[in-house]
């Protein structure tokens, strides 16, 4: 009998024991639920899985916004009138042109050419402003590392010589080629 008697009081103790640890820890749990760490997520609280998509769906926006604010940096292409018709000018009004001797993509002017043709060079990705057509938009680099502006495959200039809104030098030849203003379309200035 006094087996069973101590059996028990061990049985009691237990449940005693398993009563404090269970209020012990549950305390714990409604203590760190209630408290403003970051860290703990409450089970109630666990977004479903369209709020998860919604989120999801919001940092790939973030990271394209990140791109749209990369790309804000990069050299504006607008368009604007001019005697031969609608052109290209960068965002401050500068006339753009081509270059007949280059392939497409591969820039060829440099020393004495790039000072009176300076190419138009980009710090992020070009920005396509109204009437330019932004898949025609693209980047070369550079035998320097800079990078400068393409349109439809064409490393862009400008004369060196020209005040905003001028267009001077279009169907000139110099540095051993015609250089051409460059209409929307991607095609040169007839």
């Amino acid at each position: 009998m006094r087996l069973k008697n101590a059996n028990g009081f061990g049985q009691a103790w237990l449940a005693v024991l398993i009563v404090i640890v269970g209020a012990s820890v549950a305390g714990y749990y409604v203590f760190r639920s209630n408290s403003d760490s970051s860290d703990m997520i409450n089970v109630q609280d666990a977004p479903s899985s369209a709020e998860a998509d919604q989120v999801i769906g919001a940092e790939q926006q973030g990271s394209s916004l990140e791109t749209e604010k990369e790309s804000s940096t990069g050299t504006a292409i607008a368009t604007g009138d001019s005697q031969f018709g609608t052109i290209l000018f960068d965002g401050a009004g500068q006339a753009i042109y081509i270059w007949e001797v280059e392939k497409p993509s591969t820039a060829e002017c440099y020393g004495d050419c790039a000072e009176a043709w300076p190419p138009v060079l980009t710090d992020g990705l070009p920005r396509a402003t109204a009437g330019i057509q932004a898949e025609l938009l693209g980047v070369t680099e550079r035998t320097d590392g800079t990078t400068q502006v393409t349109y439809n495959g064409h490393p862009l200039y400008y004369y060196a010589h020209e005040d905003a809104g001028e267009v001077k030098c279009h169907n000139i030849s110099t540095h051993g080629g015609l250089w051409w203003v460059i209409h929307p379309d991607g095609n040169r200035a007839e």
